[in-house]
């Protein structure tokens, strides 16, 4: 799990406790995204491409057939609370954390609605959020140096905006 993991290097000396951030891009992007609404302790995250909600990505996404088979017991339609408990849409209720989303246009294995509705959440809950929405790019949204570089860069400046620094004020 985020926490013991996050936990370990913490102990170890190898990162600063108040500043933590997490990011992630597609099964990463669930991940970051489910963690926020675990936990509080992050002070930012980037979360690229993720499945937020499991009925509207089986029923919108180019992969869609994996997911009936192989992840979930049957239809959406058949079995809805299986989907939703494992949405990081169903955590937005305990999400403080800002976050910034970032996805392609043209992503069709992870859906911009996707990110759409996440945004839409957070900013009904009242959490700091951004979306970053890259014109023409699919999945691989790091696929060119440029959007490479947007990418990396809007991150960094989303994180250094809640870095703590030493005296513990915050940059926002």
């Amino acid at each position: 799990d985020h926490d013991s993991g996050v936990n370990a290097v913490i102990d170890k000396g190898i990162i600063d406790a108040e500043n933590l951030f997490i990011t992630g891009g597609s099964a990463g992007g669930i991940a970051a995204a489910y963690a926020i609404g675990l936990t509080d302790r992050f002070n930012a995250a980037a979360v690229a491409k993720p499945v937020v909600n499991w009925i509207s990505k089986t029923l919108t996404a180019d992969s869609y057939i994996g997911q009936i088979y192989h992840q979930f017991p049957g239809m959406p339609w058949e079995h809805l609370e299986h989907y939703w408990q494992r949405s990081p849409l169903s955590l937005v209720g305990n999400m403080t954390t800002p976050a910034m989303l970032i996805t392609g246009e043209e992503d069709y294995r992870t859906p911009i609605s996707e990110s759409e509705q996440f945004y839409q959440a957070l900013k009904l809950k009242g959490v700091d959020t951004v979306m970053v929405r890259v014109p023409g790019s699919p999945h691989g949204i790091a696929g060119r140096p440029s959007r490479l570089i947007a990418k990396v860069d809007n991150i960094l400046a989303w994180f250094e905006r809640y870095r703590t620094d030493l005296n513990g004020s915050s940059n926002d």
